[in-house]
């Protein structure tokens, strides 16, 4: 097996960069900012040199770690550079006025974390890797911050005038529901190259990712979208009513926790992709199914908001609707505030939506199963984000003096939720190899099969 060797910033938990290692691509420096992740990350790529802390800060042990080990391996050059910097702080929303009041002389105040990808790029201009890689949230196209001049500039334009002219690419607006996860997961790729027969072959229309697997219709020879009912048809019921029914004893990390008797019985009476917010009544003697149903009203400041005027009796007979509530301090009970996609069943023919870091909670946006009342299990989260296809390791690791066989639940569903989905960074790997130079080629031998067949619509 050839070695072509990479660098990983904002590492997380190193989830994605599994991925790239099954396409044949070698790890062998990695920076993440926190602790319990950089933990994870070392585990999971053993041939890295883990350097945990603020990138700012470690920027120059990286690159020397990073020259020294090329030396070390006795390669020229740096294959890839993957950065998948924090998208907490991305946001499309008031771009126009941002750079209106930049005009006028008002600076606008910008979160400094979107500044994380300027060290990425420092990094760039010194160890010139054949490939760059960023992942974000989509909004990153059109975020701006401060460069090092501080004038204002959108991310993706600053990345060309850091790598230089030697450099060719663009950034990608993905679904990966399209290469085969089954949820719907929109991320902003963005690849530059300086691989002169990728360029040459980007010039002749060969895209700098891999062409999409699948279709939400199966269009173009494609496979259909892989659906929760496909991909979770297999694992043992649950139900959140009690502790002996929430967790499967078999099957490692099939559990979830057990509900309070009010969001249960909100959830038990919430049909599949509908929400608890539009229960209609259970009165025997009533079951009146017309109640005005949840929504959101926009307000005079543009912003939508869940309407307070959402019944939480019937309309007809007056009894208390299973609808989310709140008590209020008179003892009144009131609808509760939040978004309309909260306690909201997943349909089973359709790919899971976006898995976040609060995967575990009802009140979260579209966590429930489809048909039994409760959130998702950790397993069926790892199923659907692709991880459970791939040799990942949740421990034993050291955290922050306490050692753990096992990381906890929580770090676990922020590792999923954060997390870039490895069926698609496999193919991404294995395609920057299919069209880079010859020489490159040469160094590939013996491509593994592919993991990510297993999600295929057809098996």
């Amino acid at each position: 097996m050839s070695f072509l060797p990479a660098v990983s910033l904002f590492s997380g938990s190193g989830i994605g960069n599994v991925g790239l290692c099954v396409a044949g691509i070698t790890f062998v420096v990695a920076n993440e900012l926190l602790e319990d992740r950089a933990a994870l990350l070392a585990l999971n790529l053993p041939e890295a040199e883990v350097i945990p802390g603020d990138i700012w800060e470690k920027l120059d042990q990286i690159i020397e770690r990073t020259g020294a080990r090329l030396q070390k391996e006795k390669v020229s050059e740096l294959f890839l550079l993957l950065a998948t910097p924090p998208c907490q702080g991305m946001s499309a929303n008031g771009l126009g006025k941002l750079l209106n009041n930049a005009r006028k002389g008002l600076r606008p105040k910008l979160d400094p974390r979107n500044r994380l990808i300027i060290p990425a790029l420092k990094f760039a201009q010194v160890h010139r890797p054949r490939w760059v890689v960023f992942e974000n949230v989509v909004q990153m196209k059109n975020t701006l911050i401060e460069d090092e001049d501080r004038q204002l500039t959108k991310i993706v334009d600053l990345i060309p005038r850091y790598l230089g002219d030697e450099y060719v690419g663009r950034y990608y607006e993905v679904e990966f529901a399209d290469y085969g996860l089954p949820q719907r997961r929109q991320r902003l790729i963005t690849v530059y190259t300086r691989d002169n027969e990728a360029i040459e072959s980007y010039r002749n229309n060969v895209e700098l990712i891999p062409e999409p697997t699948h279709d939400s219709k199966g269009r173009l020879g494609r496979h259909p979208w892989v659906t929760v009912r496909k991909a979770l048809t297999e694992f043992p019921p649950l139900d959140g009513k009690g502790p002996e029914s929430a967790s499967d004893l078999v099957m490692p990390f099939h559990r979830v926790p057990v509900l309070d008797p009010k969001k249960y019985e909100w959830i038990s009476h919430t049909s599949e992709g509908c929400s608890a917010f539009d229960n209609q009544c259970v009165n025997p003697k009533c079951r009146f199914q017309n109640n005005p149903t949840h929504g959101a009203v926009r307000g005079k400041d543009g912003i939508n908001r869940a309407k307070q005027s959402t019944p939480l009796y019937c309309v007809k007979c007056g009894t208390l609707l299973p609808r989310p509530y709140v008590a209020e301090s008179n003892g009144k009970l009131r609808i509760m505030s939040g978004y309309t996609s909260a306690y909201k069943r997943m349909p089973w023919d359709m790919p899971a939506s976006t898995l976040t870091r609060n995967l575990s909670y009802p009140s979260s946006d579209h966590t429930l199963h489809p048909s039994e009342n409760r959130v998702l299990s950790i397993a069926e989260a790892l199923k659907l984000q692709s991880i459970s296809n791939y040799e990942y390791k949740w421990g034993p690791v050291r955290v922050r003096g306490k050692q753990y066989v096992v990381v906890p639940d929580t770090l676990i569903t922020d590792c999923i939720g954060e997390s870039v989905p490895p069926i698609f960074t496999e193919l991404l790997g294995r395609h920057l190899l299919q069209v880079a130079t010859s020489k490159a080629h040469d160094l590939y031998l013996q491509p593994k099969q592919l993991a990510f067949t297993v999600m295929r619509e057809e098996t």
